[in-house]
């Protein structure tokens, strides 16, 4: 079964069906399956199913393409509660940039690198900005 990095564990992956944001958006038992979202597509028809949907998985073709971060940060603003997991081509490194902007999971191309990829969501200990995930800058949370 293949593993990945969720709530800041190395688990098992335990997914529903997943199917692609047309064949979710048709389909009639969607708080029973998962959606993935791919660079380009439109997330607002989404928006009104937003409390169906059990896992969000965003694609990410190449490192290079950050559009999911986007997605990522736009589901949680928008009330998204559920898992939000990023899948594909990204790096250890972005790891601690998409969980600022939501994301908690990753699947990772090559589980070999998920040892090391939970240690980098531990590289930093204090973010200046506000983020998804701390929506205070530090100069906001200074007493």
């Amino acid at each position: 079964m293949p593993k990945l990095i969720k709530n800041g564990a190395i688990v098992e992956d335990t997914s529903p069906e997943v199917l692609d944001l047309e064949q979710w958006l048709e389909c009639n038992e969607r708080a029973s399956r998962a959606v993935i979202l791919e660079p380009g597509e439109t997330l607002a028809p989404l928006f009104e199913h937003i409390d169906e949907i059990p896992l969000a998985m965003v694609n990410f073709p190449t490192f290079m393409d950050g559009r999911g971060f986007s997605y990522g940060r736009e589901l949680r603003e928008r009330g998204y509660q559920g898992e939000l997991r990023a899948v594909g081509h990204f790096m250890r490194d972005q790891l601690t940039y998409l969980s600022r902007c939501g994301f908690d999971a990753f699947q990772m191309e090559d589980e070999s690198e998920l040892e090391d990829a939970l240690d980098s969501l531990r590289d930093f200990s204090e973010h200046y900005q506000a983020s998804i995930d701390q929506p205070q800058p530090l100069f906001r949370r200074r007493a």
